[in-house]
């Protein structure tokens, strides 16, 4: 069976008042097919357990209710093996008419406050749960977090709480076993039953469901991976429903926590967005919580995902206990730790007041799964997927008015350079830029991104000091001759200390900055540390976007990622004041100060010294080799 898409627009056809802020966004619910969807790929139900015989494993307790409501919830969230749904799940995250909602936000910015604050509300939403729990994410490792958030889920299906969770392959590679996620499989087997919006306990026994996402041993393009990272608990319960995305994974590292409870002084400098329904929202109304869920259901369901359950020798039965205590250990210990617990201690205040109010709108890249061509045929794969952040980002520039800042942070931001199977040039955003610049005289363009001293990715790194900012900032015979500077020449060269570079790298409309200065205390002459920066977020005005994406090529081509736009201008400030904080942290490309700390960073020993050194040539060759595109 498959659902008919105007039956679903007729089911769940929402009509918005007033204007959106991205123009003509459609109308039609994801979520409300996908509830379709799983109505027509229903795991069998449990047969009725035999009158008295309620205290065996399986059979629910006297009393518990048969909730119609509780039972299609559950059928809409279990797994599916992939070749029982014959349904392209990529196509229809593609095509469905994905709605501007109304809806209650927070923005936990890139400092080490709202870092640690973002963990502690990944806790507070686990714990508090009373329905259901989509655990989504690239990175998961096993250390103090993700073992602590884990003792967590284990007590939430415990409680009577349906739990799925989805780890990308590559991301989340931990032996191939993933024992510690196969561990809280286990917990299922002291599984509570679903409770029913009125709290009565009903038939449904609660289940722990993982599925490693692109799983290497199931398909032959490992680039294709799910950058995501969600969390989304009580979905379809519009009154307790929560979701967060952004750029923060599951690992210590982005937290700045360590395993012994100490802040981490050198952490990711990340950023996410915190959604709740608005309040008022009615079952009629398709809320961010249950488009969410439905959004997992995609990721979950993939017909590449591998579900991976608890091996059932001795040996795999110990050691799931071991990984259980493990859990339960680190969640015990993380609550101790007195850099966290009074993060924690004010949760219940955070997660209920002080929200703005916000419209949003999800966007997604699940075409990059299944595209072909994806270097050569960049535009036409493009526009067969309108619910693109790309194509909607392109909306909104379309939109603004003309007097307008723009500012966009990303790690690894790469400006793209697209050429068609002949080799013509088809899309220059460096050129796009400057010409709407040009074009809008009254108008801003400033980029954040990692400079040598701040990157945990050289690669990356040498693309956006070769080619990105030069692209933008300098004309081709200066790109020329600035890649051609050996490296010790770069604070020297006749070059970089001539009125024409100064007046070039210091535009006062087009500014580049990277994070870090020479007060670091990597270098020698401070104790400042500064962190690497990972935050993936766009602002203009009262509009912008968090999400999960880097704007380098394989963001744009390969990877899935999300995140939602959002117009409101109290959220909009508070974005603004991340991105402030970050440029007073910074250094503009191509200044002087920029140039010394780089100086000061070749001079380092190791890695970072030696790829800043040899930065020009792994430029080259990534380059040259097309290594570029998977960076």
């Amino acid at each position: 069976m498959e659902p008919e898409i105007d039956m679903i627009g007729e089911a769940r056809n929402i009509r918005l008042q007033e204007r959106d802020f991205v123009p003509r966004f459609r109308h039609v619910s994801i979520a409300a097919a996908l509830f379709l969807i799983g109505a027509c790929a229903v795991t069998p139900r449990p047969p009725a357990c035999p009158a008295g015989t309620q205290q065996l494993p399986d059979c629910p307790p006297l009393g518990a209710v048969d909730d119609p409501f509780i039972n299609e919830v559950w059928e809409s969230r279990s797994w599916v093996p992939p070749g029982e749904l014959d349904i392209d799940l990529i196509e229809r995250g593609k095509e469905y008419e994905i709605p501007v909602q109304h809806a209650r936000t927070k923005f936990l910015g890139p400092d080490d406050h709202a870092a640690i604050d973002s963990l502690a509300v990944k806790l507070w939403m686990i714990e508090n749960a009373e329905h259901t729990i989509d655990f989504t994410y690239y990175i998961f490792k096993a250390d103090l977090v993700g073992y602590a958030l884990l003792g967590a889920m284990c007590n939430a299906v415990r409680r009577g709480v349906d739990v799925r969770v989805t780890v990308d392959s590559a991301g989340s590679v931990s032996g191939g076993q993933h024992a510690s996620l196969r561990a809280l499989e286990t917990c299922a087997g002291d599984a509570g039953f679903m409770r029913n919006r009125q709290g009565q306990v009903t038939t449904r026994k609660a289940r722990v469901q993982v599925v490693v996402f692109n799983a290497l041993s199931k398909i032959s393009n490992p680039n294709r991976r799910s950058h995501d990272k969600l969390l989304v608990t009580d979905g379809r319960f519009e009154e307790k429903s929560a979701m967060i995305t952004g750029g923060r994974n599951i690992s210590e590292d982005y937290y700045g926590i360590r395993g012994d409870g100490t802040p981490d002084p050198d952490p990711f400098r990340d950023a996410e967005i915190l959604i709740r329904s608005a309040a008022g929202a009615v079952e009629e109304d398709v809320t961010v919580g249950e488009l969410s869920e439905g959004y997992s259901s995609l990721l979950f369901l993939m017909p590449f995902n591998r579900r991976i359950t608890p091996a059932g020798s001795d040996q795999a039965v110990a050691q799931y206990y071991r990984e259980r205590e493990k859990a339960w250990d680190a969640l015990s210990r993380l609550k101790s730790y007195d850099y966290f617990r009074p993060h924690l201690a004010e949760m219940d205040a955070y997660m209920n007041s002080d929200f703005r109010h916000s419209k949003v709108r999800l966007a997604h890249e699940l075409g990059n799964l299944t595209d072909k061509s994806v270097v050569s045929d960049v535009e036409a794969n493009q526009k067969r997927n309108p619910n693109s952040i790309i194509s909607v980002l392109g909306q909104i520039g379309d939109e603004m008015p003309e007097a307008r800042s723009f500012r966009i942070v990303s790690p690894y931001l790469f400006l793209a350079e697209y050429r068609s199977r002949d080799g013509t040039l088809v899309r220059d955003e460096a050129e796009e830029f400057r010409r709407w610049l040009a074009e809008h005289p009254d108008a801003e363009l400033e980029i954040i991104t990692n400079s040598v001293l701040t990157s945990d990715n050289f690669p990356a790194q040498s693309v956006i000091d070769m080619e990105t900012a030069p692209r933008l900032l300098l004309p081709p015979e200066l790109r020329e001759a600035w890649l051609g500077l050996k490296a010790e020449e770069e604070t020297t060269a006749a070059l970089v200390t001539s009125e024409e570079w100064r007046d070039l790298v210091s535009h006062p409309r087009l500014r580049v900055y990277e994070t870090g200065r020479l007060d670091s205390a990597l270098l020698a002459q401070g104790d400042r540390n500064y962190g690497k920066l990972h935050a993936k977020f766009f602002i203009a005005h009262d509009v912008g976007f968090v999400g999960t994406t880097n704007f380098d090529y394989r963001s744009r081509l390969m990877n899935n990622e999300m995140g939602f736009f959002f117009q409101d201008e109290e959220l909009a400030a508070d974005v603004h004041a991340g991105f402030d904080g970050l440029v007073a942290i910074s250094y503009r490309w191509g200044s002087p100060e920029w140039l010394e700390l780089r100086r000061q960073v070749m001079g380092l020993k190791g890695t970072k010294g030696s790829s800043t050194r040899n930065q020009r040539g792994w430029y080259k060759f990534f380059k040259k080799s097309g290594i570029i595109w998977l960076l």
